[in-house]
Protein backbone atom coordinates (compact mmCIF):
# COMPACT_ATOMS: atom_id res chain seq x y z
CA UNK A 1 0.00 0.00 0.00
CA UNK A 2 1.15 3.60 0.15
CA UNK A 3 3.35 4.25 2.62
CA UNK A 4 3.57 8.15 2.58
CA UNK A 5 0.10 9.62 3.09
CA UNK A 6 -0.64 13.07 1.87
CA UNK A 7 -1.64 15.87 4.14
CA UNK A 8 -3.92 18.48 4.13
CA UNK A 9 -2.50 22.40 3.19
CA UNK A 10 -4.08 23.23 6.53
CA UNK A 11 -1.97 20.23 8.63
CA UNK A 12 0.67 21.41 6.84
CA UNK A 13 0.92 24.27 7.71
CA UNK A 14 0.11 23.60 11.43
CA UNK A 15 2.90 21.42 11.78
CA UNK A 16 4.94 24.26 10.02
CA UNK A 17 4.28 26.37 12.36
CA UNK A 18 4.86 24.31 15.37
CA UNK A 19 8.63 23.16 13.78
CA UNK A 20 9.16 27.09 14.13
CA UNK A 21 7.96 27.64 17.68
CA UNK A 22 10.07 24.31 18.57
CA UNK A 23 13.11 26.37 17.21
CA UNK A 24 15.17 28.28 19.80
CA UNK A 25 17.08 31.68 19.03
CA UNK A 26 16.22 33.81 15.91
CA UNK A 27 13.85 36.10 15.09
CA UNK A 28 10.73 36.68 16.64
CA UNK A 29 7.75 38.14 15.17
CA UNK A 30 4.45 40.84 16.54
CA UNK A 31 1.37 41.67 14.54
CA UNK A 32 -1.04 44.64 14.06
CA UNK A 33 -3.91 43.55 12.52
CA UNK A 34 -6.60 45.96 11.41
CA UNK A 35 -5.16 49.17 13.44
CA UNK A 36 -7.57 51.83 12.19
CA UNK A 37 -4.60 54.48 10.64
CA UNK A 38 -4.04 54.65 6.98
CA UNK A 39 -1.14 53.16 6.01
CA UNK A 40 0.25 55.98 4.74
CA UNK A 41 0.40 58.18 8.23
CA UNK A 42 1.64 54.69 9.34
CA UNK A 43 4.41 54.37 6.97
CA UNK A 44 5.61 57.59 8.49
CA UNK A 45 6.31 56.49 11.83
CA UNK A 46 7.53 52.87 10.92
CA UNK A 47 10.17 54.12 8.30
CA UNK A 48 11.87 55.79 11.56
CA UNK A 49 12.78 52.85 13.26
CA UNK A 50 13.59 50.33 10.18
CA UNK A 51 17.01 48.81 11.07
CA UNK A 52 17.36 50.56 14.12
CA UNK A 53 18.77 49.24 17.56
CA UNK A 54 15.57 48.38 20.14
CA UNK A 55 16.71 50.73 22.47
CA UNK A 56 17.23 53.63 19.82
CA UNK A 57 13.61 52.46 18.19
CA UNK A 58 12.01 53.05 21.27
CA UNK A 59 13.23 55.89 22.07
CA UNK A 60 12.84 57.47 19.09
CA UNK A 61 8.86 56.31 19.19
CA UNK A 62 8.68 58.03 23.07
CA UNK A 63 9.51 61.33 21.56
CA UNK A 64 7.62 61.35 17.80
CA UNK A 65 4.96 63.10 17.85
CA UNK A 66 2.35 61.18 15.93
CA UNK A 67 -0.61 58.71 17.24
CA UNK A 68 0.76 55.88 15.50
CA UNK A 69 3.69 56.11 17.48
CA UNK A 70 1.93 54.85 20.64
CA UNK A 71 0.89 51.81 18.56
CA UNK A 72 4.15 50.86 17.14
CA UNK A 73 6.26 51.47 20.18
CA UNK A 74 3.08 48.78 21.64
CA UNK A 75 4.11 46.27 19.23
CA UNK A 76 7.50 46.71 19.28
CA UNK A 77 7.25 45.76 22.92
CA UNK A 78 5.33 42.67 21.99
CA UNK A 79 7.85 41.74 19.56
CA UNK A 80 10.59 42.37 22.40
CA UNK A 81 8.59 40.10 24.59
CA UNK A 82 8.11 37.15 22.02
CA UNK A 83 11.89 37.23 21.66
CA UNK A 84 12.88 36.38 25.51
CA UNK A 85 9.95 33.44 25.40
CA UNK A 86 11.83 32.31 22.45
CA UNK A 87 15.34 32.57 24.16
CA UNK A 88 15.04 31.72 27.54
CA UNK A 89 18.12 32.99 29.80
CA UNK A 90 19.30 35.50 27.36
CA UNK A 91 18.77 39.47 28.28
CA UNK A 92 18.18 41.89 25.87
CA UNK A 93 20.93 44.24 26.42
CA UNK A 94 23.28 40.97 25.73
CA UNK A 95 21.16 39.96 22.40
CA UNK A 96 21.88 43.34 20.38
CA UNK A 97 18.01 43.69 19.52
CA UNK A 98 17.56 45.13 16.57
CA UNK A 99 14.75 46.06 14.04
CA UNK A 100 14.54 43.52 11.29
CA UNK A 101 11.80 44.15 9.12
CA UNK A 102 8.81 46.02 9.86
CA UNK A 103 6.18 46.16 6.87
CA UNK A 104 2.81 48.25 6.71
CA UNK A 105 0.40 46.65 4.29
CA UNK A 106 -3.62 48.02 3.55
CA UNK A 107 -5.76 46.82 6.20
CA UNK A 108 -10.01 46.51 5.76
CA UNK A 109 -11.90 50.25 4.26
CA UNK A 110 -15.17 50.79 6.48
CA UNK A 111 -16.84 52.48 3.73
CA UNK A 112 -18.79 55.58 4.39
CA UNK A 113 -21.46 57.99 3.06
CA UNK A 114 -21.42 61.88 3.61
CA UNK A 115 -24.08 64.11 2.61
CA UNK A 116 -23.16 66.13 -0.49
CA UNK A 117 -25.00 69.29 -2.27
CA UNK A 118 -28.10 68.14 -3.95
CA UNK A 119 -29.34 64.89 -2.87
CA UNK A 120 -26.00 63.15 -3.76
CA UNK A 121 -23.63 61.32 -1.21
CA UNK A 122 -19.56 61.18 -1.22
CA UNK A 123 -18.25 58.85 -0.04
CA UNK A 124 -15.03 58.11 2.50
CA UNK A 125 -13.23 55.58 3.35
CA UNK A 126 -12.10 54.85 6.61
CA UNK A 127 -8.80 52.72 6.50
CA UNK A 128 -6.77 50.45 8.26
CA UNK A 129 -3.24 49.09 8.10
CA UNK A 130 -1.68 45.55 8.99
CA UNK A 131 1.78 45.88 10.73
CA UNK A 132 4.35 43.38 10.96
CA UNK A 133 6.81 43.67 12.90
CA UNK A 134 10.42 41.43 13.26
CA UNK A 135 13.22 41.64 15.86
CA UNK A 136 16.67 39.85 15.72
CA UNK A 137 19.79 39.31 17.88
CA UNK A 138 22.75 40.89 16.07
CA UNK A 139 24.86 37.79 17.02
CA UNK A 140 22.46 35.85 15.32
CA UNK A 141 23.35 37.69 12.19
CA UNK A 142 26.39 37.46 12.28
CA UNK A 143 26.74 33.35 12.57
Amino acid sequence: MEATKKLKKSVLIKQRKEQEKAQVGGASTAKLLNCPTSPRKMRLVVDLIRGQKVENALYILKHTGKEAAVRVEKLLLSAIKNWEAKNEGASVEDGGLFVKEVSVGGGRQLKRLRPAPQGRGYRIRKRSNHVTLVVDSLNNVNN
